[in-house]
Formats: C-alpha cells, structure tokens, sequence
C-alpha cells in the first residue's frame, strides 16, 4: 500500500498566485525521488480553507528520506515570508486502507 502526506497550509489573500508558482516552478523535482508516487497542490474553494499540499510515497521511510535529503533542503532554502500565510494547518500522515481509481 501507499503512504500519504497531506500539508493544510493557509495562505494569506493576495499570496495565492506565489505560493502557486513556487511548486509549478519545481514541477519535476520531486519526482526523481525514491519511493515518489504523486503529489497535487490543491486549490480550496472557499475562502477558509487552506490549500492542500498532497504527497504519495511507497512507505513512510520513503517520505523520511526525502525530508532528509539536499532536494527537500533546497525545495525549502527561499521561504516566502511569514505574513504569507496564516495560522492553523500542519502535516497529516496516512497508510491507505483501500484505493479505487476509474
């Protein structure tokens, strides 16, 4: 089965389209990691939800690795600035039970 990293992350009005564009501009990273299955940055419709930053891995020792390695350090060397983003949110961890997909 798969491991899932879920990041809630609440992003100020008016910092949406950068917090967007850093993860476009590292399409393609993350994917040359072992034990990488997927990731999608999700949108929130609603103005009270946080954007959810979704990562599939083969095992939680995968998703350890990679938080240890240069390509997670560098992914994280440039941080937008504190007032970007809002309080709440956090990492979630999950083993997936059952999966189906069309």
């Amino acid at each position: 089965m798969s491991f899932i990293v879920n990041n809630r992350v609440y992003v100020q009005s008016g910092y949406e389209d950068e917090f967007e564009a850093r993860f476009k501009a590292r399409a393609g990273e993350i994917d040359k990691q072992p034990g990488f299955k997927s990731m999608r940055v999700l949108r929130p419709l609603g103005n009270q939800a946080p954007y959810v930053v979704e990562t599939e891995w083969e095992s939680q020792d995968a998703f350890r690795a990679w938080v240890g390695s240069d390509d997670f350090k560098r992914a994280h060397a440039n941080p937008m600035p504190k007032e970007a983003f809002a309080e709440g949110g956090g990492l979630e961890q999950f083993e997936v039970v059952v999966s189906a997909t069309a």
